[in-house]
């Protein structure tokens, strides 16, 4: 099911920001925007194997590495000239995927990318792909999705300060308040990839724990059972009754 494609410009430069719990949101969102040519930008990982690889060249997907410093200019300045020349860019806020289907503090890039570029950012709410295809489940079950997307968020007040720290979290989180609006999810104050390593941290560590020793306490036998029955006791007649 999806709801809200007239956001959607028929033309002309526009973010799409989706909140991201699954693989599947990478395939979807293109899928259903039959109108439009959509550029968006993914992890470099997905290029490493072939059966991710063909998709992502397909979908005129521009590959991110996630390292920081040149390679975080290098994948801003990639979608701000696409942005230049009119495309519709997808990038997701939250940088990786969430580990439990809630939703994660957003990196400042889409800010970075919207002010420098001077469009809108469109919030889109990606609802059931958590429940068919998580993060550390190899392959997905059928079930049923929902794309919601949201009114056009505009920041002409800031394009004078593309680069202040304080207006990048400003907007970003104005952008995380949205896709939080439109998806239902719960918000979490705190960087995906960091939550995940720690969950997958705690994990190992339980794997990895000693276990108890579990001790078998075994049946008695059915003579010994038998002996410590009780015997069945008399049970006196009620006073007063005669008829014995």
């Amino acid at each position: 099911m999806v709801t809200g494609l007239e956001h959607v410009p028929a033309e002309g430069p526009a973010i799409l920001a989706p909140n991201h719990t699954s693989f599947l949101d990478d395939l979807l969102v293109p899928l259903v925007l039959k109108k439009r040519r959509l550029t968006i930008l993914a992890k470099a990982d997905y290029w490493d194997h072939w059966y991710t690889r063909w998709f992502f060249k397909w979908a005129g997907c521009v590959p991110v590495r996630r390292e920081g410093g040149s390679a975080s200019r290098a994948a801003i300045d990639a979608a701000v000239a696409a942005l230049r020349d009119g495309k519709l860019v997808a990038l997701f806020p939250e940088g990786t995927r969430s580990p439990d289907g809630r939703l994660y503090r957003g990196k400042t890039g889409v800010a970075r990318i919207a002010l420098e570029a001077q469009v809108p950012v469109i919030p889109v709410g990606i609802v059931g792909t958590f429940e068919l295809w998580p993060y550390n489940r190899k392959l997905p079950r059928a079930g049923r999705t929902e794309l919601r997307f949201g009114e056009p968020l505009r920041f002409d007040r800031f394009y004078e300060s593309p680069t202040d720290r304080f207006v990048l979290r400003s907007v970003t989180d104005e952008i995380l308040y949205e896709i939080m609006m439109t998806s239902g999810q719960e918000y979490v104050d705190e960087y995906g990839d960091r939550a995940k390593k720690e969950i997958e941290a705690r994990a190992a560590a339980a794997a990895s724990a000693p276990q108890p020793d579990v001790v078998t306490i075994p049946e008695p036998a059915s003579d010994e059972r038998q002996a410590a029955a009780p015997a069945d006791a008399e049970v006196p007649a009620p006073p007063g009754d005669q008829s014995a």
